[in-house]
């Protein structure tokens, strides 16, 4: 049988590997440019035509030098990003990211760990987060944790941990349609709740018509009494509570539920109290936040997101339970191309696929490390605090402001408002128009590249939402957004009064002139 030639991806000789690693510092540089300039930068920018096309192309067969592959990053991927690291970015809830956890991207892509399990160094990192998220939300020793993708993942998780605690081990086997497990099962969670929580029950099984949503009162948290009469309702109706899920940090507003009074609720229910903290969890870290999650240590588990408060590079998702062993009996399954030794790299049980539905999974522990490291809970705390202030400062501005309206009170970071265009004397405002009107200026605003606010829906109507969680965001970013609010807002008012008029809707061109 003739040799096999030798064959690999790496450089080919020592030439090649000193020309990879020049292309590789220019690579690094470029992205630390990126950062350091990014006020330079419009926050977004549509996309044209050619560099969409330009990657609607067949699958390649020959390859193309790494400094080409770069260069189309840097021209036609790097300026049509999302921006969120852009302090100006307040749509939605996205972290801006840090040097640091940039870096400990790097190298753990270099070191390429699958942290399904075995015996390995970068385990013991993740494992060492689960312990300080641990000590951080006051739970037991006996607490386990996974870092997963994202809160839509950590809370599902949460749902299948506690439908398994509810129904038994044996419910993995036969379904949760066995008429052997009794009646069936109910959830609740306020109507204000993130959507995941409803898609985790659809993909659960237990389907979308068993989680209740619970009306909020008018500080947008879940109404306790209309909890209470809802599982009163659904004990008499023959049907089986198993779990409750509280907020910390509803998705529209940021509203806290009152979570010391919902473990007491699901403690005397005897119900498993689940805590969606996409983002507002970490609060914990803020003297000023912590506070008011008051019952956190209660949870049987809780969900939270390190790329958004955390500041860690997308994605870091978080799932603390009370106790590992609910989560084993969740999601551990031996197989034979998975078994334990005492000794060799099969040692190190319990793996993290056993308490989660992943077994191949990347080393997302290492950017979580180098962030909290690097910068210490003080100085991230910190970063949470002032994005409470600057939104507190946000809402001074908007209720001085005639043309503004809030539409929210302000619990956290985040804050809803729309403009409202004039109405002469003796006419009623028409809601559906100013609905539409706000929709179309936040539009405007993205495409003008100075700020990026969302939209959500609040009591029926269009709300222009700014979430603060960038800590490069300063208090001269805000007025950016709002002097552009009001400055296109009225030019869209006299474009609609004078359709003729000759006058663009938007900025279409960012200016760093206008920004700070």
């Amino acid at each position: 049988m003739p040799e096999l030639e030798s064959f690999s991806l790496d450089p080919a000789s020592p030439a090649d590997w000193s020309a990879v690693r020049l292309q590789g510092h220019r690579m690094l540089d470029d992205l630390f440019d990126h950062l350091e300039r990014i006020r330079e930068r419009p926050v977004w920018q549509p996309i044209p035509a050619d560099v969409r096309t330009a990657f609607d192309t067949p699958l390649p067969a020959d390859p193309v030098p790494l400094a080409v592959a770069h260069e189309r990053f840097m021209t036609q991927v790097l300026p049509y990003a999302v921006g969120n690291t852009h302090p100006r970015f307040m749509g939605w809830v996205h972290g801006g990211g840090t040097v640091e956890g940039m870096l400990a991207e790097m190298l753990a892509a270099g070191l390429n760990a699958n942290l399904g399990g075995r015996d390995q160094m970068p385990l013991e990192v993740e494992r060492q987060i689960v312990r300080w998220m641990r000590d951080l939300f006051g739970f037991p020793a006996t607490a386990g944790g996974l870092l997963v993708t994202g809160s839509s993942m950590a809370n599902l998780i949460g749902v299948l941990v506690a439908r398994t605690r509810a129904l038994g081990v044996g419910s993995r086997e036969t379904g949760v349609a066995d008429p052997a497990l009794g009646r069936p099962l109910v959830a609740y969670a306020a109507a204000s709740a993130h959507g995941c929580v409803a898609q985790a029950f659809a993909i659960s099984g237990l389907g979308t018509q068993a989680l209740r949503r619970v009306p909020v009162d008018a500080d947008h948290r879940m109404d306790l009494t209309a909890l209470r009469r809802q599982i009163a309702a659904d004990r008499a109706a023959g049907l089986r509570p198993f779990l409750v899920v509280g907020t910390a940090g509803t998705v529209d507003t940021g509203a806290i539920d009152d979570l010391d009074a919902l473990a007491d609720l699901a403690q005397r229910e005897q119900v498993w109290f689940h805590i969606d903290g996409a983002f507002g969890a970490l609060g914990m870290l803020s003297p000023e936040v912590a506070p008011r999650l008051r019952g956190i240590e209660r949870a049987d588990s809780v969900a939270l997101d390190f790329h958004k408060w955390g500041q860690v590079p997308y994605d870091a998702g978080f799932i603390l339970v009370r106790d590992q062993a609910d989560q084993l009996a969740t999601f551990a399954s031996p197989a034979a191309y998975l078994a334990r030794h005492p000794r060799g790299l099969a040692a190190g049980s319990p793996w993290p696929c056993d308490l989660g539905p992943d077994l191949s999974r990347g080393f997302r522990a290492l950017k979580v490390w180098f962030t909290l490291v690097t910068h210490g809970t003080d100085r991230l705390g910190a970063a949470i605090a002032q994005s409470c202030r600057l939104a507190r400062r946000l809402q001074a501005r908007i209720t001085a402001q005639p043309a503004l309206a809030l539409l929210a009170p302000v619990s956290l970071n985040i804050v809803c408002f729309r403009y409202l265009d004039p109405v002469e004397d003796g006419h009623t405002r028409d809601e559906v128009a100013t609905d539409r009107f706000n929709a179309e200026l936040v539009a405007d605003l993205h495409e003008s590249g100075l700020a990026v606010p969302s939209t959500t829906t609040l009591g029926g109507r269009t709300a222009i939402r700014v979430a603060l969680v960038n800590h490069r965001t300063e208090a001269a970013d805000l007025d950016v957004l709002l002097d552009a609010v009001v400055r296109l807002g009225a030019r869209r008012h006299r474009l609609a009064a004078n359709p003729s008029s000759p006058e663009s809707a938007f900025d279409p061109v960012f200016s760093c002139e206008t920004a700070p």
